[in-house]
């Protein structure tokens, strides 16, 4: 077997622009969307695109790694750099605020025929999260009982509630505001 070559730069732009009309396209159309579409919605022949991603089921399992890329990408920024009092909250809504883009690729996976497998990426988000929520118990702004098996729990069955059922951006954000309020440290009564 030889030692495959790193992509050539033209190349590594195309499969960007693939992607990125990827997401959108099976964001709006969901699994019926064809390659046809992304094709032409990313300025690419269709061949192009078969190069890349030789079936739909290549091209949504590449989309759902960048997604989950981002999610982990997106914890481990707030770990450097966010606020620790902030960023277990901040990222929790962004968890849920993003269910619905993952939510159509996992969708479009499901009707593929593909099980999505939680792999390294929901290790890393998950051990990410977990520092969040360990920062945010050090400085005093999220429950010291909140485990991070219970705090996965809720933002999945969050996150999960506002796909499934479409939830309005006021009903996202009134039930975020009542879950976070539940893992805030309990006032004296």
């Amino acid at each position: 077997m030889t030692p495959s070559r790193p992509m050539r730069a033209d190349a590594r732009r195309n499969r960007a622009r693939i992607l990125a009309a990827a997401e959108e396209v099976f964001a709006e159309r969901g699994a019926s969307a064809s390659t046809e579409e992304v094709a032409s919605r990313a300025g690419v022949a269709v061949g192009t695109v078969f190069r890349h991603f030789p079936t739909k089921r290549d091209l949504l399992a590449a989309i759902m790694k960048l997604l989950r890329r981002r999610l982990v990408d997106r914890a481990e920024a707030l770990i450097a750099d966010g606020d620790p009092a902030t960023a277990f909250f901040d990222y929790f809504t962004y968890l849920v605020e993003s269910s619905a883009e993952i939510g159509t690729v996992v969708g479009a996976l499901a009707e593929e025929g593909t099980a999505v497998e939680p792999g390294e990426q929901i290790k890393a988000l998950t051990q990410a999260f977990g520092a969040l929520l360990a920062a945010a118990q050090e400085v005093g702004t999220a429950r010291p009982d909140a485990r991070l098996d219970e705090v996965m729990a809720l933002v999945t069955a969050t996150a999960h509630g506002a796909l499934a059922a479409g939830w309005s951006a006021d009903l996202r954000r009134r039930t975020l505001t009542l879950v976070l309020d539940a893992l805030r440290p309990r006032g004296d009564s």
